[in-house]
């Protein structure tokens, strides 16, 4: 995502970075560029992905990935 994120801003795009609370609690990402909207739970992430988003695309993780991939695709 790391790269994603730098080649958008390079080509200044827009950025939001949609994060659940626990990982800037844990400091589980890194240094984001662009804006950053803080949300309380998974779901609340997926709400404001389909609200903000225009395109979405899945890059390999886990789990938690396809699900996330799945309730976009399945809600659209």
């Amino acid at each position: 995502m790391g790269c994603v994120l730098i080649a958008a801003v390079v080509r200044e795009r827009q950025v939001l970075g949609i994060v659940p609370s626990t990982f800037t609690e844990k400091n589980l990402i890194g240094i984001t560029c662009g804006k950053e909207l803080k949300v309380a739970t998974m779901h609340d992430l997926l709400l404001k992905m389909m609200e903000f988003g225009d395109a979405f695309i899945a890059l390999p993780g886990g789990f938690g990935t396809l699900e996330e991939l799945f309730q976009i695709v399945s809600w659209a």
